[in-house]
């Protein structure tokens, strides 16, 4: 299993980023997709999660909701985070991750990690 997430770049504060996640290696309609972000000295937290069979149950951090939008695209097996309203706190390296089976914000739930796309927003 592959995962290969896409599309971070500086942004200056109140702009926009999409990242995308694509998955390869496997049928992924049987998962749950996340996105985690890990800023300097931080510990790495959850961002947002998505299931690949029902793109309409969705889960966010409170600090993220009504900026960040998670879909799915199941044919291509991607993973999209639409983001809004950015903020120099959503600076962080963001992450996409895969697991089977329900939703969960939990790091260690998760199964499968790409590599990281670098957010910066600068104020």
């Amino acid at each position: 299993v592959q995962l290969q997430a896409s599309g971070g770049g500086l942004v200056q504060a109140g702009g926009s980023l999409r990242l995308s996640c694509a998955a390869s290696g496997r049928t992924f309609s049987s998962y749950a997709m996340g996105w985690f972000r890990q800023a300097p000295g931080k510990e790495r937290e959850f961002v947002a999660a998505i299931n690949m069979w029902s793109g309409s149950s969705t889960y966010y951090t409170d600090a993220v909701k009504g900026r960040f939008t998670i879909s799915r695209d199941v044919a291509g097996n991607t993973v999209y985070l639409q983001m809004i309203s950015l903020k120099s706190e959503d600076t962080a390296v963001y992450y996409c991750a895969a697991k089977i089976g329900p939703l969960s914000n939990l790091v260690d739930k998760y199964n499968y990690w790409g590599q990281g796309t670098l957010v910066t927003v600068s104020s």
